[in-house]
Parts: C-alpha cells; structure tokens; sequence
C-alpha cells in the first residue's frame, strides 16, 4: 500500500493537510492511469466520458448538456468533440428549432469503440479496497462535497 508521506517525503501540519494533499495526490495518478489505459483506444479520458454520456441518453444531446454532464468539467469540451467527429464516433447536426444550438449523436463507430473498451478497466485502481472500504471513501468523499 502506499503512504504519502514516503511518497512525497514530506511531513503535515495535521491530518486534514494531509488528506486534502492525499485527494490531490490520488486523483493525479488515477488521471495518469486514465490516461495510460486510453492511449491503446486513441482517446482521453474526457473523450470517453463524452462517448458514455452519449450512449447513455440514447438520444441527441446538445454541447451545453454534454458540458453539463461531464465527470471533469473542461473548457475544451468543443475541441474534444472537434477531435470525436473527425474520427466518426459522434456526428454534429444543426437543432431543428434553434440555429444557434448544435446537437451531438454517437455514431456507431463510436458504439463500437465503447464496446471494445473493458468495463471494468478502472476496477484494478480500487483492487486495495474491499466493497464496505469503497462505500465508505465514496460516502466521505460525497460528505466532503
């Protein structure tokens, strides 16, 4: 298992410092594990939470939705879908009622990808802890919001 203190070698002022460093500390390297495990399929992280969001309606959702939606609020959320379209896994159309809203819908390339990708490819991360210790870092985290 791992220890912060050891991995950063550094001490902390009371353990409130530390847990807030450890949850710094922690979702970088789920970020970098995120990112390592997706460079096999070609996208990001982010990318693939704008596939699942998509496959998840099961409908046309507009940019401001998907934004709104996403795990990790990005600025660049247009450039991420900029880079879906020009692969084919999301296809943009102009809204019926609105010309000013633009409506986004998974393509099957883009359902195809998804179902290549394994589902529980984030479960090795959690492989340290036991379904009672996940409820209870998810509940602390969720208390922490």
């Amino acid at each position: 298992m791992g220890d912060l203190a050891k991995d950063i070698n550094s001490k902390f002022e009371n353990n409130r410092v530390k847990a807030m460093l450890n949850i710094i500390y922690t979702a970088n390297w789920i970020t970098s594990c995120q990112n390592e495990f997706f460079k096999d399929y070609a996208i990001s992280p982010q990318q693939y939470n704008i596939l699942r969001i998509l496959q998840g309606a099961n409908q046309a959702l507009n940019v401001q939705t998907i934004k709104d939606r996403m795990l990790e609020r990005s600025p660049n959320a247009t450039r991420l879908m900029d880079k879906l379209c020009a692969k084919n896994y999301i296809q943009r159309f102009p809204s019926d009622y609105d010309r000013r809203v633009v409506n986004i819908t998974i393509t099957q390339d883009g359902l195809d990808l998804l179902n290549s990708i394994p589902v529980d490819f984030n479960k090795s991360l959690l492989k340290n802890l036991n379904e009672a210790e996940a409820e209870t870092l998810s509940n602390l985290l969720d208390k922490m919001r």
